[in-house]
């Protein structure tokens, strides 16, 4: 254990993931040599994780503002009204990093953090989600990564007590030595009891609440800024360790208390822990902060000041109370058997001061640490989209039935539900559409009719080939699948996640990403309203596939019109809303069964998107479509597909008038297009709609029989379809793939 006037080195700077001209800026700003503890609370707060220097610019361009957004960026949680005095505060993060060293404690404490964003605000979590993304299949870590980051969801979210209503899984070679994993939560609140974390007020008492402090995590945010090589194992004492149980009594007793009107501010400890919750706070409301660490309960002998305020341990909260109801706020916290300790006070020298053992070990400007971070405007190379490639110029199948079987049960296409059902997704009983359709839906607490709705969207592949067009197109993709159940789509969060962004072509990627998705954004009224940027995700050298997740919230007034994805009866009419299919650049059906990723990915035309989306969602809402789908990944034949597995019906579909190439026509990948079902008599209803409103629209058959017969190209039973969709992932984990 290093003590706190250790020499100061380059070396030793180096090892914070501090460069020399970053250390110099520190010593022009304090005007003298960092203590150790200094020198870590800097590292901690201008790491990338937590400053995001490399992306501020461009964050700075993205819509965060709207009539519902009641808090956009830059507190725990976006806030946004959802009507009749209440608000929904969510947010997504990632926890990558950690959970490739350790998967199961990696994933568990991810789940963990967003959940304390949420509660932190005052509001009870009612849903999560998580975007999650491995290696190939066949790579000798990938099945054990896989095991353990699913069990640390569910052993958290599960045993919290939040269902798990939705999400992605995805595969990739460049993911092999650098995982993604992307927790996303949500909570319910009085739009006009939301709690920040702006400290206000000078000579009160900074409070210490939940568990205790322990050495596990210390440097996490630093390890979580930096590429991953051959040392990665000696990086395993930075992955923190979470207690679900813990965090369920921390919640109760935060939303207790935040009742008494005691809270002035919160904020939680998560990434650089109590060094980043006290300087945030204090410096968000002009004051200083003074710590006394001998107060700050330990589970740990003889923790050091820098430990101490680097240690990354969950479950823990910081707040600034009304001194006239500390013996109150006390109470609280002891009746649900957590600590409660008043480790401090705000000050009005605008000094972040730091005493042990009665010595002061650190002594800082506060509003430098967060204001004066560094800030990049790093040099970028844009990628130039590869050309666009015409269905004529690709083959096509001999087998179509063949084909679209594979493509089921392809490892980014097969059934995700060996994950999902290890996910409770039912408790709170306000689950109203569980895992495997367009979004999750859960009902509103209190209300009859009232749900929300909840996707996480993103085609990597399709940002790798053109990064303004893959985050047009995450944006559109999350919209539509909300629209698909008929609900408003309110407002997103987003989760960079990128390579290293020292590198101009990287930077590149991330730069025309946060354009598409600004762009798309502004189009279909939809701000990003929190978020986090994770970048250095890469080992080696080699970088994932660019990832910029969204996590969308859509507003349901009457949860009884809901459409779903599955056939429902014999007879009913389907229907193509949006154009025909023809582009297979970027596709799944390029790359399963002709073994090629190329090509341009399909354009996103914003504007069709949003007409054709407010056309389906208004014919939802007067109650026209028996069931309704968006056309995704391995387009219209995998659509169709899906419905009929969901349903457990067959249907009879002809190709749609001047669809071009059957195999662009059935597999082609083209946005903003939707199947839906309707009863027949209402078909020419539906049409006639589609025409006043300039959609395309076209019958493409009806619904019925125990096989799906696509054009007389191929007829293939639901049976069949079911098990090749259904048997990839119980064989993969048990190790017969």
């Amino acid at each position: 254990m290093l003590a706190n006037d250790t020499p100061i080195t380059p070396e030793l700077v180096a090892s914070h993931g501090l460069k020399p001209d970053e250390y110099q800026r520190i010593l022009d700003l304090i005007g003298r040599t960092p203590t150790l503890t200094e020198l870590g609370i800097f590292s901690a707060m201008w790491n990338e994780h937590c400053s995001y220097k490399s992306s501020k610019k461009w964050l700075r361009t993205l819509p965060t503002t709207g009539p519902r957004v009641i808090c956009g960026p830059g507190e725990n949680a976006g806030v946004v009204d959802i009507d009749d005095g209440e608000a929904i505060i969510f947010k997504m993060e990632s926890h990558n990093h950690p959970s490739f060293i350790e998967p199961y404690q990696g994933a568990a404490t991810g789940v963990g953090g967003i959940l304390r964003d949420v509660f932190t605000m005052g509001a009870r979590p009612v849903a999560a989600m998580n975007a999650l993304r491995f290696g190939a299949p066949e790579h000798p870590k990938t099945r054990h990564l896989v095991s353990g980051v699913v069990a640390g969801v569910g052993g958290y979210g599960n045993s919290f007590g939040v269902p798990t209503i939705g999400g992605e899984v995805n595969f990739h070679p460049r993911y092999n030595g650098n995982i993604l994993i992307n927790a996303f939560a949500a909570g319910l609140a009085r739009a006009d009891s939301i709690f920040y974390s702006k400290a206000e007020g000078v000579g009160l008492p900074v409070v210490y609440l939940g568990s205790k402090t322990g050495r596990d995590g210390v440097g996490g945010a630093t390890m979580a800024s930096a590429e991953f090589d051959e040392t990665i194992e000696e990086k395993r004492p930075t992955v923190q360790v979470g207690d679900p149980f813990s965090e369920k009594l921390l919640l109760e007793a935060c939303l207790e208390l935040m009742q008494t009107g005691a809270v002035i501010a919160i904020q939680d400890m998560g990434a650089a822990g109590l060094t980043c919750s006290a300087v945030e706070m204090g410096a968000k409301g002009d004051l200083g902060i003074e710590l006394d660490l001998d107060k700050v309960p330990c589970r740990e002998a003889e923790m050091s000041a820098y430990e101490m305020m680097l240690s990354e341990s969950q479950e823990r909260m910081l707040m600034v109370l009304r001194p006239e109801q500390e013996a109150e706020a006390e109470a609280i916290f002891r009746k649900w058997g957590l600590d409660f300790a008043i480790v401090g006070y705000t000050t009005d020298d605008l000094r972040f001061r730091i005493l042990r053992h009665g010595e002061v070990v650190a002594d800082l400007p506060i509003k430098d640490l967060g204001d004066e971070a560094p800030e990049y405007d790093r040099p970028f190379t844009r990628t130039t989209p590869p050309a666009a490639i015409a269905a004529t110029d690709i083959a096509e199948a001999n087998d179509y039935g063949a084909a679209l079987v594979k493509i089921l049960g392809a490892p980014d296409m097969a059934s995700r539900r060996w994950v999902w059902e290890q996910y409770d997704h039912l408790i709170q009983g306000n689950t109203a559409l569980k895992p495997g359709g367009d979004a999750g839906v859960i009902r509103v607490e209190g209300h009859e009719k009232k749900a929300l709705a909840f996707s996480l969207d993103v085609t990597p592949r399709y940002c790798e080939a053109d990064p303004f067009e893959g985050g047009k197109q995450a944006i559109a993709e999350c919209w539509r699948n909300l629209t698909a159940v008929g609900a408003e789509p309110l407002a997103a969060t987003d989760n960079l996640n990128f390579g290293n962004p020292e590198k101009p072509e990287i930077m590149g990627q991330l730069v025309g990403a946060i354009e598409g998705i600004g762009e798309a954004c502004r189009a279909l009224d939809f701000p990003i309203v929190s978020g986090n940027v994770s970048l250095y995700n890469e080992t080696s050298g080699v970088g994932i596939l660019p990832t910029p997740a969204i996590g969308g919230v859509g507003l349901l007034p009457d949860l009884s019109v809901m459409t779903t994805i599955a056939f429902k009866q014999t007879g009913d009419a389907v229907l193509l809303i949006g154009k025909p299919g023809s582009h297979l650049g970027q596709s799944i059906y390029l790359r399963e069964i002709l073994g090629r990723e190329e090509g341009a990915p399909p354009p996103v035309d914003l504007a069709e998107e949003r007409k054709v989306g407010d056309l389906v969602r208004g014919l939802i809402r007067s109650g026209q479509f028996t069931a309704c789908h968006d056309i995704s990944d391995g387009g219209l034949a995998v659509a169709l597909a899906e419905m009929a597995m969901a349903g457990g019906i067959g249907a009879t579909i002809a190709l749609p008038g001047g669809a071009g190439a059957p195999h662009g026509a059935l597999f082609g990948e083209d946005q903003a297009r939707y199947v839906v079902t309707a009863d027949p008599t209402r078909a020419d209803g539906i049409l006639a709609a589609a025409a006043a409103a300039g959609v395309d629209a076209a019958l493409l058959g009806h619904v019925g029989g125990e096989s799906l017969d696509v054009a007389g190209l191929a007829t293939i039973s639901i049976a069949k379809l079911t098990e090749a969709h259904e048997n990839w992932f119980p064989a993969f984990m048990a190790g017969g793939v």
